[in-house]
């Protein structure tokens, strides 16, 4: 077992999470239909996946990004009130908002271990 497999083992649980966040966020996006509560949602909840596992934090951003679309898609195929084009459309610059708080997430983790090694 090399340490690339363990990895990746050990972060599922996070996936799950961040799978989670985005079917959250898509569903907040479709009941609320507020586009800034939906950038933050989306910047909390990369934020805090990126301080979790701070490695490569643009794969939070499409972990949770991905299924944000997927959500209202999935809204518009289900409900009989459907959400409108333009919303659907605007769940896609959802990414841009959790870039910043995927990379600020990871930031800020580093910062924290930089203080606890200072001790």
């Amino acid at each position: 077992m090399n340490r690339q497999g363990s990895t990746i083992r050990g972060d599922l649980p996070v996936y799950a999470l961040a799978a989670l966040c985005g079917i959250g966020t898509g569903w907040g996006d479709v009941v609320v239909d507020d586009l800034l509560f939906t950038a933050l949602l989306v910047v909390v909840s990369c934020m805090v996946l990126g301080m979790l596992r701070p490695r490569w934090p643009w794969r939070w951003v499409l972990a949770v990004g991905v299924f944000i679309p997927l959500t209202e898609f999935t809204a518009y195929l289900i409900r009989t009130v459907k959400p409108t084009r333009a919303q659907v459309y605007g769940s896609f610059l959802a990414f841009l908002p959790g870039i910043a708080g995927a990379y600020g997430g990871a930031l800020m983790r580093g910062v924290i271990e930089q203080f606890r090694h200072k001790e």
